[in-house]
C-alpha cells in the first residue's frame, strides 16, 4: 500500500492497481498538488463537508476522471445534483464493494452541514486502512480495530482544537491496535499545531506494536 499524503487530512492511497482520494483538499495551503495534476482516480472519499475536506476538489477530481465519489448519503446525493456520475451514498455501518474494494462508512464525532460526520474503513484484498475523518476520540474505536482487523494503517488526527490531540489520538491507536499510524490535521494552521514526534513517543508507550510514520506533505511511505 502506497500512501502520499497530501497535507492536512488529504491523502492518496494506491494499492492492488487502485487509486483512492480522501478529503482531497488540494488548494489547501500545504497540498502539494492541484485537480489539474490528478490523471487517474478510482475513487474518492469524502468524510464530511468543512471546506478544509475537500468536497468541492472531490467533484472536480470525479467529474475529471470518471471516479466513484463515496460520502454520507446527504452529501452524496449533493455530488450527484451537481453532476458527478458515479456516486455511493452510504450511511453509517454500510458498506459499498467497487472494483474489489470494499468501502466502509463509519462513524466520527464532529460537526458538519450536511448530512453526519464520518470515517472510512477501506479493504483492499491485499490490506486495510482506516481515516478517521474530523473526530475525538471513542471508546467504538476498540470495536472498528475488532470487526475490520488487522487495520494495516491508521490515519488520525492529532492537531486538538478541531479534533483529538496527541493524548487522546494515541488512546485511539491503542483502541484500534493499527500495526501503523500516520497522524494528520495537525500545523496546518497555528490553532492546531501539534508535535507529531512527541505523538510517536507516546504511542511507544501505549502501543508498543504499533508504529508512527511521520510523513510531510508530498511524501509517500509504502506499507
Amino acid at each position: 500500500m502506497k500512501i502520499t499524503f497530501l497535507g492536512h487530512a488529504s491523502f492518496k492511497i494506491e494499492e492492488d492497481g487502485k487509486t483512492v482520494f480522501v478529503d482531497p483538499w488540494l488548494t489547501g495551503p500545504t497540498s502539494p498538488i492541484t485537480v489539474e495534476d490528478v490523471d487517474k482516480a478510482d475513487i474518492v472519499l469524502v468524510t464530511h463537508d468543512h471546506g478544509d475536506h475537500g468536497y468541492a476538489e472531490a467533484l472536480g477530481i470525479c467529474k475529471k476522471t470518471g471516479a466513484y465519489l463515496v460520502a454520507i448519503n446527504e452529501l452524496a446525493h449533493k455530488a450527484g445534483s451537481q453532476g458527478v456520475e458515479n456516486i455511493h451514498t452510504l450511511n453509517i455501518g454500510g458498506s459499498v464493494n467497487i472494483g474489489g474494494v470494499v468501502v466502509t462508512l463509519v462513524q466520527a464525532f464532529h460537526s458538519s452541514g450536511i448530512g453526519a460526520p464520518t470515517g472510512f474503513v477501506v479493504r483492499f484484498p491485499s490490506g486495510t486502512f482506516y481515516h478517521a475523518g474530523d473526530t475525538g476520540v471513542f471508546s467504538s474505536m476498540r470495536l472498528l480495530g475488532e470487526l475490520y482487523g488487522p487495520i494495516d494503517v491508521a490515519l488520525l488526527p492529532i492537531g486538538s482544537y478541531f479534533v483529538m490531540d496527541i493524548h487522546q489520538a494515541a488512546l485511539a491507536a491503542k483502541l484500534l491496535k493499527a500495526r501503523n499510524v500516520i497522524p494528520m490535521h495537525y500545523d496546518t494552521f497555528p490553532v492546531i499545531e501539534a508535535n507529531p514526534e512527541k505523538f510517536k513517543h507516546l504511542v511507544s508507550e501505549s502501543s508498543p506494536d504499533t508504529k508512527v510514520i511521520v510523513i510531510k506533505p508530498g511524501e509517500s511511505t509504502e506499507i
